[in-house]
């Protein structure tokens, strides 16, 4: 399935509101777009939706933040998939609620996908008056 929404900042909560519903319950969600693209942006609109209360900052620097209200937060731009597996965060992958992932690689999606992990996919597009936020589910 896939959905696309138009949002500016000043509207981002309420079309996270509309993405949230669409991601797994219990999954991996990869947040595609370029540099500056708004990815950490989105990822405190969404868990603001999930309820989550912890202010949300980026994890560039620890690779990781886990959040209140089942929100665990990857960045893995200075990560490879190798250093991935080898720093254990594969397994916190299995643990419920949302695992945002920014910067997550094709191969990464199709690794998790064949081990039976839900995945979604939102890749953001700037455009004129904002961005537009296109969710691939697999439902």
């Amino acid at each position: 399935m896939r959905k696309c929404f138009e949002s500016d900042l000043e509207h981002l909560e309420e079309t996270a509101a509309k993405i949230a519903p669409l991601l797994p319950e219990n999954g991996v969600v990869f947040l595609r777009g370029d540099l500056a693209a708004g990815k950490t942006t989105l990822v405190k609109a969404l868990a603001k939706a999930k309820g989550c209360a912890d202010e949300v900052t980026s994890p560039t620097f620890s690779i990781q933040q886990i959040y209140d209200g089942g929100v665990a937060h990857y960045d893995l731009y200075q990560c490879p998939n190798e250093k991935f597996v080898e720093m254990g965060l594969l397994e916190s992958l299995e643990a419920p609620g949302w695992h945002l992932i920014e910067w997550g690689d094709e191969a990464l999606e199709n690794f998790l996908k064949a081990h039976g992990f839900e995945t979604a996919v939102v890749t953001i597009v700037p455009t004129f008056s904002g961005r537009r936020y296109e969710v691939t589910t697999d439902a």
